[in-house]
């Protein structure tokens, strides 16, 4: 009986003493989005693949101070910090070590640092209006068409460069994203991971280097964003002081990964050719193609498709289109009137309602601020001259039919401006749990989709590190493959594709 212990049965010289094994690499995922964050260890094996522990979960949300809809960021760092620690012990009370830590969030939203590396506030959320004002502005100094000419970036009225160019001042200050911001709080090192920067409106997406023109034409100072960072690189070792709260080895390091979540989140689509289409379903829905280069044609723009960094110097072609942020406010306000049936009975309900009912644009602006959401979609619907009866069973088909019919004119529009067609759709985060999405997404699109992993993200956030660690090696491919060993994977196909009974 071993008791646990590690038992060396290889034969040893005379006199000889086994030395004890070492300790096993795990890589710690920080993983935030606009509503929840979680911290989670990963263990990746290049035979089996990886499996996640979910170490520490607490919420996120903004909150109305100072005049506007901010995020908690204290409250955000120590939840960072606790679970940091507690992942910490975990690994140690398995004989682990954790060797890096990576950090992906939502896109676009920064603090402000100044030299002392003080906040200067706290960090606004893009839900806020203030950036709105700020469109024409910069419009103004710089057209639409060149913009994305240079960026290649969808309009989004909270982009970056519009919500800095409502700031009051910048002078002194650097603008760090929220993962960045995180990892500097960490490390005391500034840097600004790729994938992120390319969501700022201010980055050339040829070059894939800052855009300094248009800096100086928004009158921005050339440092306002600190030193660019590349998937897999080290962005530094952590603070004592951080050391000290969470009990982490002294050499641990914090590994730039995808930090924009959508980018670690592709990463870790398990698609086995390459003719895939990817959404990324959680409170927004992404939805694209991977490409090796940027389209930016009048086009594209005219049809409001990004073009970011995604991990290895790919290009995510996407386009934003709202997402389960419409369901959980529904929930949210039903909740409030007390009816709290469960969504998997509230699936099941709008699924028993026949097809061909109301729809709304679900990415319509007038969706992105919280409020009584049931009623604004019943508003919506009244506008197309339609109704859409009370019950939330028929909100909730309403919502899975207008998202699928969204997903599928995304996709239709991906093809046409970029001249591949996609033979199937991979949809990951957590919309892939959604049954009645996923599959009103094949009939909608005509394509057969897969569902899974939930856990995109972390994977990919997982993924990179192991292989900046050297525990695994090789591109996007070997990556995508270790994302789907082990993962259960739900295939959906549309009626014309289904075998005749």
């Amino acid at each position: 009986m071993t008791n646990g212990t590690t038992v060396n049965t290889a034969p040893a010289h005379a006199g000889a003493v086994s030395a004890p094994a070492a300790p096993k690499a795990v890589f710690a995922a920080i993983d935030i989005g606009a509503s929840s964050g979680r911290v989670m260890l990963g263990r990746v094996s290049p035979s089996t693949g990886v499996s996640l522990e979910t170490i520490h979960r607490f919420p996120n949300g903004v909150v109305e101070l100072d005049g506007g809809l901010r995020w908690d960021f204290d409250a955000l760092f120590a939840e960072v910090l606790k679970g940091l620690a507690a992942a910490a012990s975990v690994a140690r009370g398995n004989g682990e070590r954790i060797v890096s830590i990576g950090i992906d969030t939502w896109a676009v939203d920064y603090g402000l640092v100044n030299d002392a590396g003080e906040l200067t506030s706290v960090p606004f959320s893009y839900r806020d209006e203030r950036s709105r004002a700020a469109v024409e502005r910069v419009h103004a100094v710089i057209s639409p068409e060149k913009l994305y000419a240079v960026t290649g970036l969808q309009y989004l009225q909270f982009n970056t460069l519009y919500q800095l160019a409502a700031e009051p001042n910048v002078d002194g200050v650097q603008a760090l994203l929220i993962p960045d911001l995180i990892a500097f709080l960490l490390t005391g090192e500034r840097r600004t991971e790729a994938t992120n920067a390319s969501a700022t409106g201010l980055f050339d997406a040829v070059a894939g280097e800052w855009a300094a023109g248009f800096l100086d034409a928004l009158r921005l100072p050339r440092d306002i964003f600190p030193p660019l960072i590349q998937p897999g690189e080290t962005v530094g070792t952590l603070l004592p002081s951080i050391l000290e709260q969470t009990g982490l080895p002294a050499d641990t390091r914090v590994v730039a990964v995808g930090s924009h979540d959508t980018a670690s989140a592709v990463a870790a689509v398990p698609a086995s050719q390459e003719d895939f289409a990817y959404i990324s379903s959680g409170t927004w829905s992404l939805v694209g193609v991977e490409l090796p280069h940027p389209v930016l044609t009048e086009a594209s723009r005219i049809a409001n498709f990004t073009n970011e960094r995604g991990v290895d110097g790919t290009i995510r072609y996407l386009r934003n289109v709202g997402g389960l942020w419409l369901l959980s406010e529904c929930q949210r306000a039903w909740a409030a009137e007390g009816y709290t049936q469960a969504l998997t009975a509230l699936l099941e309900s709008a699924a028993a309602l026949p097809a061909g009912g109301p729809q709304i644009n679900a990415d319509d602006p007038a969706f992105t601020a919280p409020d009584n959401m049931p009623d604004r979609i019943r508003t919506a619907v009244r506008s197309t001259g339609a109704v859409l009866p009370d019950r939330p069973a028929a909100v909730v088909r309403c919502i899975m039919d207008s998202l699928a019919a969204g997903y599928a004119r995304t996709l239709a529009d991906a093809e046409r401006l970029t001249g591949r067609s996609t033979g199937v759709v991979h949809i990951v985060g957590g919309g892939s749990q959604n049954r009645l999405l996923c599959q009103l997404t094949a009939e909608a699109a005509g394509k057969r989709v897969v569902a899974g992993p939930v856990e995109a993200t972390a994977l990919g956030n997982v993924l990179v590190q192991a292989r900046a660690a050297g525990v695994v090696t090789g591109g996007l491919a070997e990556l995508r493959a270790l994302a789907g060993a082990g993962t259960e994977l739900v295939r959906y196909e549309p009626a014309l594709l289904r075998d005749p009974v």
